[in-house]
Order: structure tokens, then C-alpha cells, then sequence
């Protein structure tokens, strides 16, 4: 700061500089001026000049340094009251900025609320006669019409199940409720909701769930779970899907292994990308949103999600819940 405060100052510093050469100069080429007196002057005017500088420095620059640690949020505080007039100036300016700037980003949250709530509310009014719709699928006779009909059935849920999450992601913080939770009813649970889309595909589950209980939000655990569910059981034909979980000191695990077409390696690191479909296997009904939303709210659970795949022999999605201390500062939103 301070060699930005004397670049800024220099013209007024070359000026001081030049008026105390001249000085000398007008001195030595005039002999009837004693030299003697106006080097002790000379002296002591650069003296008072440089304390000037000291005492300029240290009364103008707070409000600047102020503004350069600013982190440009919509918090004024962090900087100090401006003093100088052409800081009064700079500092109405920022204010009026960001006053602007805080209607506007309350208007935008208001209207994006307002949004989500409208979308959310229309997915529950679809819920009804998707409802009634699997009702009168059930009560159907001929097996083979049954079946495709519930497999667009489910296709369906499940997209307007992604969708839901979808809106509620970015409120995630202020939907947490946090609690043990029994994995075996809730993998289960989310098997039998797939139950008809795997026996047209011939897919079995094999269960071995060694630690049965996790600290996490049940819903949310759901969703991740149905997405990697979701995803073994799309890219899968006849074979069975293992899902297991253990427990090592205060860690648990949880791994969901298909043996289906897999991942090809170069798309391993974007799986989780939103939008990002296979570049191997184009899939046009995909949306690329599955995996990017059970990323995302495995982050706000403190869940790490890793996955190990091989082109043609599977692919396994670990989940590693957060030890109990991890959630100290999570159960306490």
C-alpha cells in the first residue's frame, strides 16, 4: 500500500523535489544568497515534508486498504468510513451500488422461489393420476402389456422424482434432518420400487448389509441410493446387482457393483459434471442429471462418492458416510 500511496502522490513529490533543486541551484549560482542557509533550510523542509508524507499515508489509506480486502460481498462493514471528500465519493458510489445490487438479487431470489414453488406444486398435482394411473396398470390382466406399462410408469415417476430433487438441491441446507437410520428397510424399499423394471430385464439384487444403521438424512440417503440404483440397473442385462455395506471403527461403507457395460475411462472424471451423458454409448432419453444431484447431496451429507469401473465388466459406486464427530456442525442448521 504504501508504495501505491507515493505513485500516487508523485507528481506532488516531483514538484516538492524540483522546488528544493531549484532553491539550491538559484543558492550556488547567486553568490550574495548564503549557501550554507538554504541547505540547513532545504533540510529542514524535506524533514517536515517527509513526516508530512507519514501522517498523509496513515490518514489515507485506511479506507483504501478497507476496500482492497473487501471481498465485494453485500457486507458494507468490512470497510471503513470514509474521511476525504473524494472518498466520501467513492463510497456513496459503492453504496448505491450495492444497494441496486441487493434489490436486484432479492428480486431474482424471490422470483426463483416463487418458480420452484410453482414447479414443485405441479409435481405433486402430476402425483395423483400417476397414482391412479399405477393403480388401474395393476388391476390390468394381460402380463406382457402390464409390464411395459409400468416400466413407462416408473419412467416417468422417476423423472418427476429427479425433477423434485432438482429444485429442493439448492435448498438442501434448510431440508436436512439428520438421524440414525436403518439402511436394510431403506435399500429395500428402493429395490421394490424397481421391481418391475428389473424382472423385464432379468436382474436380481444380492443384499449384505454388514453395518445396517447410519447417521444421515433419510430422504436425501434415498435419493442417492435410487440414483445408483437407478444407474446399475439401466446399464445392466441379466445379472445380479450387489449392494453391501460395512463398518470399519466409526466409518461406515457402502457399495452398490453391477456388472453391466460400464464406463469407458475418459469419461470417468465427468460422470458426476452436470448434463454429462456417455460419449461412448449416446443415450438420448438421459438427462445427465442423476449422478450430478446424488454428487451434490452427498457434499451437503458429508458423503464421498468414488467409482471404479472397467468397459464391459462393471461399475462400483462407493459411499463413505462421515464419522459421528463430522456432523457436529451439520446437525447443528
Amino acid at each position: 500500500m504504501l508504495k501505491k500511496f507515493l505513485i500516487e502522490r508523485r507528481s506532488w513529490i516531483l514538484l516538492f523535489l524540483f522546488t528544493q533543486l531549484l532553491l539550491l541551484f538559484i543558492a550556488y549560482i547567486d553568490s550574495s544568497i548564503p549557501i550554507n542557509s538554504i541547505i540547513y533550510i532545504v533540510f529542514l523542509s524535506f524533514m517536515i515534508f517527509m513526516i508530512f508524507l507519514a501522517v498523509r499515508y496513515n490518514k489515507e489509506t485506511p479506507f483504501y486498504k478497507s476496500l482492497k480486502e473487501w471481498d465485494g460481498s453485500l457486507d458494507l462493514s468490512e470497510i471503513d468510513e470514509a474521511v476525504a471528500p473524494f472518498e466520501k465519493i467513492v463510497e456513496h458510489r459503492i453504496k448505491d451500488q450495492t444497494e441496486r445490487q441487493t434489490e436486484v438479487t432479492t428480486a431474482n431470489r424471490i422470483a426463483l422461489e416463487q418458480e420452484r414453488d410453482d414447479l414443485l406444486s405441479w409435481i405433486h398435482e402430476v402425483k395423483t393420476p400417476l397414482t391412479a394411473m399405477h393403480l388401474i396398470i395393476e388391476r390390468l390382466e394381460d402380463d406382457k402389456i402390464k409390464a411395459q406399462l409400468t416400466y413407462e410408469w416408473l419412467r416417468i415417476h422417476l423423472l418427476l422424482d429427479q425433477q423434485l430433487h432438482q429444485k429442493r438441491i439448492s435448498f438442501i441446507e434448510n431440508d436436512l434432518h439428520v438421524e440414525k437410520i436403518a439402511l436394510e428397510p431403506l435399500v429395500f424399499k428402493e429395490i421394490k420400487n424397481l421391481q418391475s423394471w428389473c424382472m423385464q430385464k432379468g436382474i436380481g439384487f444380492e443384499v449384505d448389509l454388514k453395518a445396517d444403521e447410519v447417521l444421515s438424512d433419510e430422504k436425501w440417503l434415498a435419493f442417492i441410493i435410487r440414483q445408483l440404483l437407478t444407474n446399475a440397473v439401466k446399464y445392466s442385462e441379466e445379472s445380479d446387482i450387489i449392494i453391501k455395506s460395512k463398518k470399519d471403527h466409526d466409518q461406515t461403507f457402502l457399495e452398490v457393483q453391477d456388472f453391466g457395460r460400464g464406463i469407458d475411462p475418459k469419461d470417468l472424471p465427468r460422470i458426476f459434471d452436470k448434463g454429462f451423458t456417455s460419449t461412448t454409448h449416446p443415450d438420448r432419453a438421459a438427462t445427465g442429471m442423476g449422478l450430478y444431484l446424488a454428487k451434490k447431496a452427498a457434499e451437503s451429507l458429508l458423503i464421498q462418492i468414488h467409482v471404479r469401473s472397467q468397459p464391459g465388466r462393471g461399475t462400483i459406486f462407493a459411499l463413505t458416510f462421515p464419522k459421528p464427530n463430522e456432523f457436529v456442525n451439520l446437525t447443528r442448521m
